[in-house]
């Protein structure tokens, strides 16, 4: 939103403050200026001059000698643009000054005749694209003035950045409220010049009004509603006997200095209003409505309107339609028709003031592909109590500058009145939302000036009503601790966090374990990574009824597809040496029409070398081994309670057969799968390394994390004996090492593999594997014979079972 400085200083005389100061109080009310802007810092030399007489130059055809006044005795310039007048006042730099581009203007002679100074165009002045001729100024102006003031634009244009839920703002009054003390009563309008009467400010009275259900008529104009889900209200003024024609100079300048541009004294009138107030208008030419009439309906398949932009533009049954008697002549809330346009040949006007349904106008424009000042307003709401005073102040400046006669009458159709809003707020809720303590008078007081008003007091709670300007985003006791909290001002809460939750309820089991899950995976060096749940069919079971896109048109079943892809991703960006972990759900499909199943995940994706590249060598790559100490950590820490792993990876995961494992709950359900992913999988460059991936089912109610028992390191020395054992190549050295630990005995503390050989002297579908048994005890020195005697009963079950010999 462009806002003025200059214009909000008329609309709030209280407003003493520098641009600077000013953008930074609205900053502290949740509404950030992007960038401020001096609108005149190359005009500081250029003055307003009345061309008292022309004459053409005697030694040049396209060349006039001009007299002009710019303040002091005349000048005599030489000047080239065919459309300066004697009595017209145009823009003036004298000799020595210089233009906004930097150019200097000397005093010449040209073809013989001195000039001394220059008139502007619009582009020199960076003021327009006209450079063919001298940029005239409408209205009466005093010779000598400055320029930026004589237009308006000794001003600084600040552009405010207002978020989607407070259309409020998208007007000068809606940033002036914010800016003032004493709320509605503090805002003056600017009088309108050489207008008889007078506005009574913000709180203007309503105008004589003819009300109806759905069609109000009067003086030959009726105004119907067919749709009123679409459109609640509908004011219609007639202004007839107008003179369109530029705008005065006030109001060109007002218009400018918003950034926008002048067009004619009707339609710049009900842009000032949109600029002012916020709320949209559109004038139509009265002797072109066929009929005289205006029809708010749906539009009919196939009609066709030619907007304001002069582009044909085909209508659907969805979009609401401002209509005459037979045809379109506006898209409502977006843009009115060229064939109802304002022009220099209209005598009367009907001028429109409506509140159209936000989610309508936002339909219509996306389906159009257009977007307005009007659009932009109405999507986000406009005020249902401002619309009479929009209707008085736009009928008061097109009287002032257009002239004419408005009708007595404002029609007006309004089948659904708005019937205002009344939001309850406890101030024991802010006290335990904000942290700090008020009474119901500070509180009143606080919201007073943004337009709340207490209405009564019930059971503790303050009544408050809701100005129409902010129904659409006031509606919950929430929203209201949010108008506290800006108006008490956010620099002044303590920077110390205390003791306060927002809730009673501590956080869940579940999210408490995700957070250790997090702290632990980050520790070994992964990334955390957050992919979308929409999934392409082959990786989905619940199909959705509206995707973003055809090609994830479901909700995924598994996480680690969507880890692969950002692999994939990575390696197309020369990554070599990646770890990601992504904490989500998943979906599965239940029965027609009823929300799918959701389960918590944690899925790992790794590639490249196990640590950082060291100088001691080159780091070795990730391997299942690694993947399988990983796997052993993670299971405990899950909270998958009597979990096992087993070898050999499930199929349909998209990995690798026989290069994984399986993690099992206590009643065999399948909580989890590792191992190596599938090449076909992976779209891999030829310098990338193998890819592993895990998953595992988080329990809905984690239990407590089980805490670590210190056990102090036994006093006396532990005994190591080396087990070579020759193994037939499908037995699993996981099935030996379960029969050593069973039969060992309890002075068995540690059991490891340390050398795996096949070769001379070991039979062709046989090898070797080397165990290390450590034995220790907590109460003595063991002996020899303890040892031996646990050793021979491990060797003897093993021969027995297994029938695995010593080598």
């Amino acid at each position: 939103m462009n806002v003025s400085y200059q214009w909000l200083r008329a609309l709030l005389p209280e407003l003493t403050t520098s641009p600077e100061e000013t953008a930074n109080r609205l900053a502290l009310r949740g509404a950030p200026v992007e960038e401020l802007l001096h609108l005149a810092p190359g005009l500081k030399d250029l003055v307003v001059a009345k061309v008292e007489a022309v004459e053409p130059h005697p030694n040049a055809d396209r060349l006039s000698v001009c007299q002009v006044n710019a303040g002091g005795e005349l000048l005599q310039v030489v000047c080239g643009a065919p459309n300066v007048e004697a009595g017209g006042f145009y823009p003036f730099i004298p000799a020595g000054s210089a233009l906004p581009n930097g150019m200097t203007i000397e005093a010449v002679s040209i073809r013989g005749r001195d000039s001394n100074g220059m008139l502007c165009s619009e582009a020199e002045l960076d003021m327009g694209p006209d450079a063919d001729g001298i940029m005239a100024l409408e209205g009466d102006y005093t010779p000598g003035e400055p320029l930026a003031v004589a237009l308006g634009l000794d001003d600084w244009r600040m552009d405010v950045e207002v978020t989607p839920n407070r259309g409020d703002l998208l007007s000068h009054v809606g940033v002036a409220r914010e800016l003032t003390s004493g709320g509605e009563e503090g805002l003056t309008l600017p009088s309108i010049p050489s207008y008889e009467g007078s506005t009574d400010g913000v709180q203007a009275s309503r105008l004589p009004l003819e009300t109806g259900e759905l069609e109000a008529s009067g003086k030959g104009v009726t105004i119907r509603i067919q749709d009123p889900d679409l459109c609640s209200r509908y004011l219609g003024a007639v202004i007839r006997g107008v003179r369109v024609g530029p705008s005065p100079a006030w109001l060109a300048s007002r218009i400018r200095a918003a950034g926008s541009r002048p067009i004619n004294n009707v339609v710049d009138a009900t842009n000032y209003v949109l600029l002012e107030l916020g709320q949209p208008l559109h004038a139509f030419d009265l002797a072109k409505l066929q009929g005289s009439a205006i029809v708010v309906r749906k539009a009919r398949i196939g009609e066709v309107i030619r907007t304001l932009d002069g582009v044909d533009r085909r209508l659907s049954a969805s979009m609401l339609a401002i209509c005459d008697a037979s045809n379109p002549v506006a898209i409502a809330g977006v843009m009115g028709g060229a064939d109802s346009e304002v022009s220099e040949e209209t005598s009367d006007i009907l001028l429109e003031c409506a509140l159209f349904d936000p989610k309508s106008v936002r339909a219509t424009r996306n389906i159009l592909d257009m977007s307005t000042d009007a659009s932009f307003r109405f999507e986000r709401g406009v005020d249902p109590e401002g619309m009479e005073l929009a209707v008085k102040r736009a009928v008061e400046i097109i009287l002032a500058t257009a002239g004419g006669e408005s009708d007595p009458a404002v029609l007006d159709v309004c089948p659904d009145p708005w019937l205002g809003l009344t939001v309850p707020l406890r101030p024991a809720r802010v006290q335990r939302l904000l942290g700090i303590t008020l009474s119901e008078e500070e509180i009143a007081d606080l919201l007073s000036p943004l337009g709340f008003r207490v209405t009564e007091v019930v059971d503790g709670a303050l009544n408050f009503a809701v100005p129409g300007f902010r129904s659409y985003d006031v509606r919950r006791e929430v929203d209201l601790l949010e108008e506290v909290a800006r108006s008490y001002g956010y620099d002044r809460f303590s920077s110390d966090l205390g003791s306060f939750r927002p809730g009673t309820v501590p956080d869940h089991p579940l999210f408490k374990l995700e957070d250790e899950l997090r702290d632990l995976l980050v520790g070994e060096g992964f990334l955390e990574a957050q992919t979308m749940a929409f999934a392409p069919e082959a990786e989905g079971d619940v199909e959705l009824s509206n995707p973003v896109s055809m090609q994830e048109g479901h909700l995924r079943t598994a996480l680690l597809p969507g880890l692969i892809r950002r692999v994939e991703f990575n390696f197309a960006r020369g990554l070599r040496d990646i770890r990601l972990f992504e904490l989500g759900t998943v979906f599965h499909g239940t029965e027609p029409d009823q929300a799918p199943d959701e389960e918590a995940r944690l899925s790992i994706v790794l590639t490249g070398d196990q640590a950082p590249l060291h100088w001691t060598g080159e780091p070795a790559g990730v391997d299942l081994w690694y993947l399988k100490g990983l796997l052993s950590r993670l299971v405990p820490e899950a909270r998958l309670g009597e979990a096992t792993v087993s070898e050999m990876a499930p199929s349909g995961k998209g990995l690798v057969s026989n290069e994984g494992f399986t993690v099992a709950g206590e009643d065999g359900k399948i909580l989890g799968f590792a191992g190596r992913v599938d090449p076909a999988r992976v779209d891999a460059p030829a310098w990338a390394g193998q890819v592993w991936g895990l998953e595992l089912t988080l329990p809905p109610e984690p239990g407590p994390r089980p805490v670590p028992l210190f056990e102090p390191p036994p006093a006396f020395p532990g005994v190591d004996r080396d087990l070579a054992l020759v193994l037939p190549n499908g037995l699993p050295a996981r099935q030996v090492e379960e029969v050593i630990r069973e039969s060992a005995g309890p002075l068995l503390v540690d059991l490891r593999i340390f050398d795996l050989y096949e070769g001379k002297g070991i039979a062709e579908d046989h090898r070797s594997v080397a165990f290390r048994l450590r034995y220790q005890s907590h109460q003595r020195t063991l002996k020899d014979e303890d040892v031996e005697k646990s050793v021979s009963s491990v060797v003897d079950r093993l021969r027995e079972e297994l029938g695995v010999e010593t080598r």
